[in-house]
């Protein structure tokens, strides 16, 4: 039975705050103001390639929560599943991010207690929502905000899976939300509903106390949960603005490992939400394409890549932009022999378009 989602995706919506350009949070006098949080960032991704998404979340009643609520619809995300917080104390999460410059690394101040997502519970959500998508997605950020997000966040994730939606999880661990002890022992109670599994080499070894080299340690959480998928990113920074990116899926039913060689040296405009962007692309390759695990890498690489070099959280190509991108760094790894690419920009790609 065709269902009316593709992705639907639990998460706090944020507020982000930005000095323009380099400016310092302690010094400049005017912000630039953007929305984001990793589930929307997720979904919003996954619906510019051309699939149906909805995000799942409660936001202020005012002014600020009508914005919130503008920009997931001007990002073709349905706003079917958004509640409304109406109590006086109603806020919008927010979060302060200042850019980076060499030897000045990025700094990011959060101001997101007690936000009206952290009420969120399942009674204020429909009963038939848990059947009408074919992939639920969310992530350890949702877990860690609150008791209450993580209880409700729980048991969301086994409504979907009665349901027969795929469970896609993405660790994104965050150590100013809660320690590597307490999301261990939250994420292991999850793992045996979880399908789709997004999880750093460094985030395995420090939180799931894993050892190995990066093929044992994926292949690992397969054969203690009926994980079918595990994707590892590899981010090289080389400083604020250059970065190398690429990644590695894990197949559990073929018992095969996907690799690609990684996008080098890219200019990074903004970094924030170019891990959100490789889910969304490798959730897109995985529900577009059959769970063709090769298109997830491709898309999901690409997507990042790209993130990388767009300011704001959200990312804003479409399909036909990363086919494009696919298509050229293939072109390129061909002619040198699958060396590296050596800039993004020999893509030739009208990034903001």
């Amino acid at each position: 039975m065709k269902k009316d989602f593709d992705l639907l995706s639990l998460g706090e919506i944020l507020l982000r705050l930005s000095p323009p350009n380099n400016e310092r949070i302690v010094r400049g006098e005017t912000f630039q103001k953007q929305v984001g949080g990793a589930e929307l960032n997720v979904v919003s991704g996954v619906s510019l390639l051309g699939l149906r998404t909805g995000i799942i979340s409660k936001l202020p009643d005012n002014a600020l929560g009508t914005y919130a609520k503008n920009r997931v619809r001007f990002c073709g995300v349905s706003d079917d599943y958004l509640v409304y917080d109406e109590d006086p104390d109603a806020r919008l999460g927010i979060y302060y991010y200042e850019n980076g410059a060499y030897p000045r690394k990025p700094s990011v101040v959060y101001d997101r207690r007690h936000a009206s997502f952290c009420k969120i519970t399942v009674e204020d959500l429909p009963e038939d929502m848990f059947a009408s998508t074919r992939c639920f997605h969310t992530s350890g950020i949702t877990l860690a905000l609150s008791e209450n997000t993580r209880e409700n966040a729980v048991e969301m994730i086994k409504k979907f899976k009665e349901n027969g939606a795929i469970i896609s999880f993405d660790v994104n661990f965050r150590g100013n939300l809660w320690t590597g002890e307490e999301a261990k022992e939250c994420i292991e109670k999850i793992l045996p509903y979880v399908d789709i599994f997004f999880c750093s080499e460094e985030t395995a070894k420090l939180t799931f106390l894993k050892e190995g080299d990066l093929h044992s340690v994926m292949k690992s959480f397969t054969q203690e949960y009926p994980i079918s998928i595990v994707a590892s990113t590899q981010r090289v920074v080389h400083s604020p603005k250059v970065h190398t990116f690429g990644s590695v899926i894990y197949n559990a039913k073929e018992d095969k490992f996907y690799e690609e060689e990684p996008y080098h040296n890219i200019e990074v405009v903004d970094r924030i939400g170019s891990g959100d962007a490789y889910i969304s692309g490798a959730l897109y390759g995985l529900l577009a394409h059959d769970f063709d695990c090769q298109r997830a890498l491709e898309y999901g690489n690409a997507t990042s890549a790209v993130k990388n070099t767009i300011p704001g959280d959200l990312p804003s190509c479409g399909l036909n932009e990363i086919d494009r991108i696919i298509k050229e760094s293939q072109k390129y790894r061909d002619s040198v022999g699958n060396g590296p690419l050596i800039s993004f920009c020999v893509l030739e790609s009208p990034l903001y378009s």
